[in-house]
């Protein structure tokens, strides 16, 4: 296939198609490197099509020999790109050249960005300037990344949103003591200048700022650029960090719509605020300081709010460690926090199924135990859970055992566990042995009037099994995701 298509093209047999076609066949690097060895560094064809009267037949070459990746192409492809009269292809070249080392060509593309950022230019070339910007901005970021700037803006009066958990905002909304606060769709609304306290609150998975001003935007690039742009957005950024522009950024789209529509809106909304604040804050979907999200409501208008990377979330810095059935540990700081009035100061508390640890040193934060067990049968996630638990400076028994062969000198106070199975409904059967299995041997374990703390998404088999068990009570029953069915149950356990 690879020879055949090369074979028209030489034969001047349908360039452009055959250009196209083999194209999209080298994307395979076992058909990149079959041309590569057919060419054998004869690139005749190739630099004799980069003079053709087609544009499209020199945008295809110019990509081909990217993917070839080859460094003698350098030169000649940015002689080519300096010589190209057609603006839509010109980004073409430069998207080329950043697949060679083009270290020796840095300074003339620093000038080159300088010049396309501030020169004057017809709209029917704006999207293709723009394009050109993009791919020069981000080939400089690869080969000189930009210094984080440090985030200073603890005590700045700011609305924020927290997000959270939708059944349960008000375990969030209770633990914020300083500045206003309600509960909203998403979560909490906070308006504060202590982010201290808000950083201490492990319920909330994210904290999102809102712009002064800016209400819901109309769905086109210009307008949501604009709103941002008189909202001082600049400022904002410069007010709460140190150090001076520029900033680097990355725009988040949270719509129905497809995804190269919205690819296409997050570039125009891009480009209009680099340009409008002459490029102190500059679009990167890598090396970015904060994350502009735009989410789209009901009305089809966009709700616009800033995600500050540079505030660091240090509140599970000693997860270092996780598995693929790990809970998210915002997840177990909301059962701990749920189960707050049910657990016992310096009890002694059991996971039989810990993974690497996350609901014990949770709750353990919350209530503090003494002392703490973790079972688990996998010895993989044992060792995890103990670095995880070294990291925390928490002083955790971890112990690789089946939990239905464990035996105890003692009983426990508190059972805390994930009984949550992802995509388990296969073994259904099986499943509700093991429900079945995990309560007859809690009783063995369990002092009497111990408690049951368990987040499980089968419902039915917990609350089944307790409908015809007297010795377990259930006390509380929390909804936490309707999606995924996930439930919290707090048991009495007692032998009368």
């Amino acid at each position: 296939m690879i020879r055949e298509l090369y074979e028209n093209i030489i034969n001047n047999n349908e360039v452009r198609k055959n250009l196209i076609e083999l194209k999209k066949e080298i994307k395979d690097e076992n058909n990149r490197r079959a041309l590569a060895y057919m060419l054998g560094k004869d690139y005749s064809v190739f630099y004799g099509l980069l003079t053709s009267e087609d544009p499209k037949v020199r945008k295809n070459t110019v990509l081909i020999m990217g993917e070839l990746g080859d460094n003698e192409f350098l030169q000649p492809l940015f002689k080519a790109y300096q010589e190209e009269v057609q603006m839509f292809v010109k980004s073409a070249y430069l998207a080329a050249i950043s697949f060679l080392n083009y270290l020796e060509l840095v300074p003339e593309l620093k000038s080159l960005l300088e010049n396309l950022t501030h020169e004057e230019y017809e709209e029917s070339n704006k999207k293709h300037i723009e394009e050109q910007i993009r791919v020069l901005n981000n080939m400089l970021l690869m080969v000189e990344p930009p210094k984080t700037h440090k985030f200073t803006g603890y005590h700045i009066l700011s609305d924020l949103i927290l997000i959270t958990n939708r059944n349960h905002k008000d375990v969030t909304r209770k633990q914020i003591k300083n500045g206003k606060h309600k509960e909203m769709n998403a979560g909490v609304y906070v308006k504060t200048d202590d982010l201290n306290e808000i950083l201490s609150i492990r319920t909330y998975s994210e904290i999102l700022f809102m712009l002064p001003g800016v209400n819901a935007i109309a769905a086109n690039p210009s307008a949501i650029s604009e709103a941002l742009l008189k909202a001082n957005l600049l400022d904002f950024i410069l007010l709460r960090h140190k150090g001076e522009a520029p900033f680097y950024f990355r725009i988040e789209i949270k719509s129905k719509i497809e995804l190269d529509k919205k690819s296409i809106l997050a570039k125009r909304i891009a480009a209009e605020i680099e340009r409008g604040t002459d490029r102190k804050l500059i679009n990167s979907t890598s090396n970015y300081e904060f994350e502009i999200r735009l989410i789209e409501n009901k009305d089809g208008l966009y709700n616009t709010l800033i995600k500050l990377n540079t505030l660091k979330d240090k509140r599970f810095e000693y997860r270092k460690n996780t598995i693929a059935a790990s809970i998210h540990p915002v997840n177990a700081a909301l059962v701990a926090n749920l189960a707050k009035d049910y657990l016992m100061e310096d009890g002694q508390i059991l996971d039989p199924f810990c993974g690497v640890g996350t609901m014990l040193i949770e709750r353990n934060k919350l209530v503090r135990a003494n002392p703490i067990y973790g079972l688990d049968i996998y010895g993989d996630a044992i060792e995890k859970a103990r670095e995880n638990a070294k990291s925390d400076h928490t002083v955790i028994n971890y112990i690789n055992r089946d939990f239905f062969d464990f035996r105890h000198e003692y009983e426990f106070d508190e059972i805390i566990t994930n009984l949550s199975m992802k995509g388990s409904r296969k073994y259904e059967k099986d499943l509700e042995s093991l429900y079945i299995k995990f309560f007859q041997q809690a009783g063995t374990v369990l002092k009497e009037d111990g408690k049951i703390i368990l987040y499980s998404n089968e419902p039915t088999y917990v609350r089944n099994y307790l409908r015809n068990n007297p010795n377990y009570k259930l006390m509380k029953e929390f909804e936490i995701n309707k999606k995924e069915g996930t439930y919290l149950f707090i048991i009495n356990y007692r032998t009368f």
